[in-house]
């Protein structure tokens, strides 16, 4: 199949920027350029050229200011058999309206059908220019078909993943030796470390990390958090939420650690060093990346009850999920509780990387939009 990839406004592909979904084509790409030819239209970034070939991935790249115009001119001239357009179901009816003749899948990262983003003019519009949808949880299937009156059957749920070869699992020798060495390079060498990694924003309820450590620390005196992020990608600057953070910090300053932003490539070092992982969102979170790099690196995990989370954090099975989500003392409890019992901890630690072996490797997503490509072509099912 001749198949296009049309990337959000906000990011270039590749990720070198960042970017969750962004990091998701960088990793289903090639697969899918082995067996199809792959064309993937993202906006234009000094980095990176207006137009390159990488291996079997053909690059086209438009200036921010006139993307959706020129991706839709493209499009008509390429004429594509399938173009997979990436969380933006909006543009996506002009898109279709200039290549008719092609198959449109559209994939949901975020709460796209929000009436916040989108009129009910707009989204019956969108819905029905597109062939088929996939969301990344069943949560975000359910915020487009408890809204709109479309056959569930129409949207395919297709999760994340990584490449679980990147990602060293702290149990093994060479795990061991990388925890160490991070471990010495941010002087946490004899701490039990708690981790999060995400953007500093209040949604992602870093400050309630911060609240409970002092409980934490009653029963831990060597416990450390480690705060891993900017206010966004590859953004090191401040804003008034991370100025108050490193307030509430102050008292315990030799025990709460900001690294800023890190470079994506450090991650499975990174998540190395820690005891804990704790995803700390308050919003409804689509599913966060985060948690599969995690349980890949064979870390214990602790998550909130929100959005799509609990759907690959089974609680108690391959981490915790906290309903309790606004309190500290919640927070506390369950990372005291990993902490306290390790062999436990370890063992639901495995289990998680081996669910992500087993299910949620980019090989994995990459066979399953294969699958929706060819059922959006031909009707077939995606189990055949």
């Amino acid at each position: 199949m001749k198949i296009a990839y049309v990337c959000t406004e906000k990011l270039p592909a590749p990720a070198v920027r960042g970017g969750a979904i962004q990091m998701m084509i960088d990793g289903i790409a090639p697969l899918i350029a082995r067996r199809h030819e792959l064309t993937i239209f993202s906006i234009a970034d000094p980095l990176l050229p207006p137009e390159e070939t990488d291996g079997d991935i053909h690059y086209i790249r438009f200036p921010k200011a006139t993307y959706e115009t020129d991706v839709a001119r493209a499009l008509a001239a390429h004429k594509f058999d399938v173009v997979h357009v990436f969380n933006r179901p909006v543009p996506l009816i002009d898109y279709q309206a200039a290549a008719p003749q092609s198959v449109f899948v559209l994939s949901l990262h975020n709460d796209m059908f929000s009436p916040l983003k989108i009129t009910a003019e707009q989204a019956k519009r969108a819905l029905d220019a597109c062939t088929l949808l996939t969301a990344v949880s069943e949560y975000i299937k359910r915020t487009v078909t408890n809204r709109y009156p479309i056959d569930p059957q129409k949207v395919k749920v297709v999760y994340s993943g990584v490449d679980a070869s990147q990602y060293i699992p702290v149990w093994t020798e060479e795990g061991r030796r990388i925890r160490q060495a991070e471990r010495e390079a941010y002087g946490l060498t004899d701490k039990k470390v708690v981790l999060f990694l995400g953007r500093l924003s209040k949604t992602k309820g870093p400050h309630l990390l911060i609240q409970c450590l002092p409980s934490l620390l009653v029963r831990h005196p060597e416990a450390a958090l480690v705060i891993v992020g900017g206010k966004w990608f590859g953004d090191t600057g401040r804003s008034e939420y991370i100025d108050w953070l490193h307030e509430l910090a102050a008292p315990m300053a030799d025990r709460v650690l900001f690294t800023n932003y890190v470079p994506h490539s450090h991650i499975p070092k990174l998540l190395l060093m820690a005891d804990v992982f704790v995803c700390s969102s308050q919003w409804h979170e689509p599913l966060a990346r985060v948690h599969y790099e995690a349980m890949a690196a064979g870390i214990p995990v602790v998550t909130t009850n929100r959005g799509g989370n609990a759907e690959i954090v089974r609680h108690g099975e391959t981490g915790f999920v906290i309903d309790d989500y606004q309190n500290p003392h919640a927070f506390f409890e369950a990372i005291d509780y990993m902490l306290v019992n390790k062999h436990e901890a370890e063992t639901m630690a495995k289990k998680a990387r081996r669910l992500v072996e087993q299910q949620f490797q980019f090989h994995h997503v990459a066979k399953r939009f294969e699958t929706v490509y060819i059922e959006a072509c031909s009707s077939l099912s995606p189990n055949q």
